[in-house]
């Protein structure tokens, strides 16, 4: 048995202090600190009076540390789990891009061996992003491979895929949504010119989640509400890039505003050269140069992020004034739930794995616990 001690837990509805969390691999229990008895326990970390909570779970991340999902070799995801720790990540989903299909189903492949093993933030599946998507919004992705949806495609590997992004408008029929939803993939929309009405047509068909809120999508406007407008209409789940680049604080305080948290999940959309610092590097076959935080293409595209999670969350705090708790729930629980994995990880709770993450005011990593076992 180990413990955390004077630590500020958060748990779902409060911040619990002057207890102790013990755990092995799975949480063991909440105890008043008086109740305490250190001599049932090989060892014990002093928190010392920072925040405990539950390991953040990153849904949509391309890549970091010099590598991106799509390089598909073993070492990659291995490299992207032992650096996501350090920024409280305990969980991620690799996401993929759209290429053509022989480097797609490689990435997978790659994809569902990794969720065996455990070196760092544990694999949880895939989010497949594109290549079932609209030229027209293609953001950084290459238009040569993108195509009309089709699940046959991905018949193969509908255990390890979790998240598919489509563009609603060019779906036809409904086999792709009953398909989707016979395997338990949550149809998310994005990369999309999708008026208002056709975006609560593909909810209505099973669709329930927004890819990257605002990016790679039809601005809203106020005769024509779009994907944008249906987002913050209904009680979608958003995806969003709290980079303040990809989305400007202001419009970070309206989202809050509009929707419930539990709705919103925050994501960092990352790249290679993410935790890389300034300079060249690579999406997708195309080069990419960063600048202060700011990934773009030769010809000005923003291309994805070198946003961390733990970034992420200090921003939207700092961005909107939310409640800490809320905050974090967007990268815990509600990624949790979206998943329905809420059982299992999202939270600290009794039986729960031993997700765990130390964390000052300011978001700043101490200690991450992956399954009970301090690996940052």
């Amino acid at each position: 048995m180990q413990a955390i001690i004077n630590g500020k837990i958060i748990l779902p509805q409060k911040i619990l202090e002057n207890h102790v969390i013990l755990f092995d691999t799975t949480i063991q229990g909440l105890v008043p600190l008086e109740n305490f008895m250190p001599k049932t326990c090989c060892e014990i970390f002093d928190a010392k009076g920072d925040y405990v909570s539950p390991g953040f779970i990153n849904i949509h991340i391309h890549g970091c540390a010099g590598v991106d999902v799509m390089d598909a070799t073993p070492s990659t995801l291995q490299t992207m789990g032992k650096a996501l720790v350090s920024t409280g990540v305990t969980a991620f989903l690799p996401t993929t891009m759209t290429y053509a299909w022989p480097k797609i189903y490689t990435a997978l492949k790659t994809i569902r061996s990794a969720m065996t093993e455990e070196t760092g933030a544990k694999v949880l599946g895939c989010n497949l992003e594109g290549p079932f998507i609209s030229k027209e919004f293609k953001g950084a992705q290459a238009p040569n491979n993108i195509i009309p949806a089709d699940y046959t495609k991905l018949e193969n590997f509908a255990d390890i895929i979790k998240i598919i992004t489509v563009a609603p408008e060019k779906i036809v029929g409904t086999a792709f949504f009953h398909w989707c939803k016979q395997n338990k993939i949550i149809i998310s929309l994005g990369h999309s010119g999708a008026t208002y009405e056709e975006t609560l047509e593909a909810l209505k068909k099973g669709a329930s989640h927004i890819t990257h809120l605002f990016n790679a999508m039809r601005p809203f406007h106020h005769r024509h509400p779009g994907l944008v407008g249906a987002a913050l209409d209904t009680n979608v789940n958003c995806e969003l890039i709290a980079d303040n680049v990809h989305v400007h604080p202001a419009m970070q305080r309206l989202v809050y505003k509009a929707k419930s948290f539990e709705t919103l999940i925050l994501i960092t959309d990352s790249i290679r050269a993410c935790l890389q610092g300034d300079g060249y590097s690579e999406l997708g076959g195309q080069k990419v140069f960063v600048r202060d935080q700011v990934a773009t293409l030769a010809n000005g595209t923003i291309a994805g992020s070198v946003l961390t999670m733990n970034r992420a969350i200090a921003n939207f705090l700092a961005n909107t004034k939310a409640p800490l708790i809320e905050v974090i729930a967007m990268a815990t629980l509600n990624p949790a739930k979206a998943l329905g994995l809420e059982q299992l990880i999202g939270s600290i709770a009794l039986g729960k794995q031993a997700d765990l993450v130390v964390f000052d005011k300011n978001i700043n990593i101490k200690n991450t616990f992956v399954s009970g076992v301090k690996i940052y």
